[in-house]
Formats: structure tokens, C-alpha cells, sequence
């Protein structure tokens, strides 16, 4: 039987995958399990009556087990990889924490409109940490097997190049030389090609939308 979830659909376009790197993973995951799914795309600016109903507080992704709607995606891929356990994602506590600043200081680069404040130093400072790790124990974060690290990371690096690159003409540097392989091989992965969405939805949908307020831009990174 397919596992259902309910996942963001596009602004305007709702039987098209939106913008949310979440759900992303989410769905990657399954992919990667080789689990049968079954997707619900949800207008989350008008969402539907049922959804609320089994999901009140209205966030996607939420994947249903066991008659039950499980939201956060660090749950659920953690109740995935328990109920599919073949092949492991699991990733060892050494390398749980690879990566995990890179989207928080992306949004604060991205929001900054002083050049001096140093949100740009400090996300090259993170995305060659990656780098550095890659090059010891690469090409994937836990070596030669993909894990749910980089699951997680796929979909935010790609965000972050097309977002970065669209509305800052920003490109990740090319001395990053493990760090860019690194996002060849994942975004060449037939999971992150079934389960990615367009350039111009990430940016349509996305960050244009934010004004660089403090309080607002806290907000966001907590959400990452």
C-alpha cells in the first residue's frame, strides 16, 4: 500500500511540486527507499478543509502512518528509516551535524543589504567547512553511500545556488572544488531528479518575498 504525503504545491500552478525543500527531502527519502507513495499537493495559501482537519497546524511535508499524520521532517524521515530500514540512510553521530548552518547563514546573506556585515564571509566560511569535510571523507557526506544528510542538504544547496545566483548574481566559488562534485552528483541522483522543482518556482515563490527585517529574518532561520 502507498505511503500518502502531503506536500506544497506550486503558487498558481497546484498540480505542480512547489518550492520547499522540506518536502523535498521528504520525498527523496522515499525514493531513495524505493516506498510507494502517493502525493497530495497542498495550496498553502488556501488549503483545503481535510487537510486542516488531520493537520491543524497547516505546515507540509506531513506523511501519513498507521491511520496517523505525522508532520516535521525530521520525524518522519526518522519513522521511515525505522519502517524501511533497507538501504540504511542512517548517519553517524560524527557526521550528523555536517552542513547543518549553511541554509541559516545562506538566508542572512541573502537578506543583507550591507555588504560590510559580514553574512557573506561567514556563509564562505560555512560552505568550506563542507568542502573540507568532503575532501576527507567524501564524495557523500558519510563517504561512499549517500545518508540523510545529504538528503537533507540537496534541496537547500540547490536553493540556495538558484536564489543566491538569480537575485545577488552570486555563484558558490569555484575553489570549492569538492563542494561543487558534491552538488553534481547529488542533483544527478534519480531521487532529486523526480522529486525537484523549476528555477523559476524557487524564485517566484521563495525570497523575494522577505524584507531584511531582524525579527522576521530570526524567524526563518529557527524554521531551518
Amino acid at each position: 500500500m502507498a505511503v500518502e504525503v502531503c506536500v506544497k504545491a506550486a503558487a498558481g500552478a497546484p498540480d505542480i511540486l512547489g518550492d520547499c525543500p522540506f518536502c523535498q527531502r521528504v520525498l527523496m527519502t522515499l525514493e531513495e527507499k524505493k516506498v510507494p507513495y502517493k502525493t497530495h499537493l497542498i495550496n498553502t495559501s488556501d488549503k483545503p478543509q481535510w487537510f486542516l482537519e488531520v493537520n491543524p497546524e497547516g505546515k507540509v511535508p506531513v506523511l501519513k502512518f498507521d491511520d496517523k499524520w505525522i508532520a516535521d521532517s525530521d520525524v518522519i524521515v526518522g519513522i521511515i528509516e525505522e519502517k524501511y530500514p533497507n538501504p540504511s540512510l542512517s548517519a553517524p553521530p560524527e557526521v550528523s551535524s555536517v552542513g547543518s548552518k549553511i541554509f541559516s547563514s545562506f538566508f542572512k546573506f541573502l537578506m543583507s543589504k550591507d555588504p560590510s556585515d559580514g553574512s557573506e564571509q561567514a556563509l564562505l566560511d560555512e560552505l568550506k567547512a563542507l568542502d573540507e569535510h568532503l575532501k576527507a571523507k567524501g564524495p557523500y557526506v558519510n563517504g561512499e553511500n549517500i545518508c540523510a544528510v545529504d538528503l537533507s542538504l540537496a534541496p537547500k544547496l540547490y536553493h540556495l545556488v538558484v536564489a543566491l545566483g538569480h537575485f545577488k548574481g552570486w555563484n558558490v566559488p569555484e575553489s570549492l572544488t569538492h563542494l561543487h562534485n558534491y552538488m553534481k552528483l547529488l542533483f544527478s541522483r534519480e531521487s532529486f531528479q523526480k522529486t525537484n522543482v523549476a528555477k523559476e518556482y524557487v524564485i517566484a515563490e521563495g525570497y523575494n518575498k522577505f524584507e531584511p527585517d531582524p525579527e522576521k529574518l530570526d524567524a526563518l532561520v529557527k524554521r531551518w
